[in-house]
């Protein structure tokens, strides 16, 4: 399994591009600088009042696939 680190901050107006599908994937930097990309339908159950705030990780199967995405403490 493949585990990638990162920080996500978006407001609630920014989430609505999200939420609306105009735009389908989220791109963002790792901790080690790498491009991540996944389906933003997995940040769904993270919206609160205040958008999509805190740190994630990423957990992809051998072939990149997504397995899992968990909001760290």
């Amino acid at each position: 399994m493949l585990k990638y680190v990162f920080e996500l901050h978006l407001s609630p107006t920014q989430y609505l591009d999200y939420y609306r599908g105009k735009v389908r994937h989220v791109v963002v930097r790792g901790a080690t600088g790498q491009k991540i990309q996944f389906p933003a339908s997995l940040v769904q159950r993270f919206v609160s009042a205040e958008g999509i705030q805190g740190k994630f990780t990423l957990t992809c199967d051998d072939q990149n696939k997504c397995v899992s995405l968990e909001r760290q403490a």
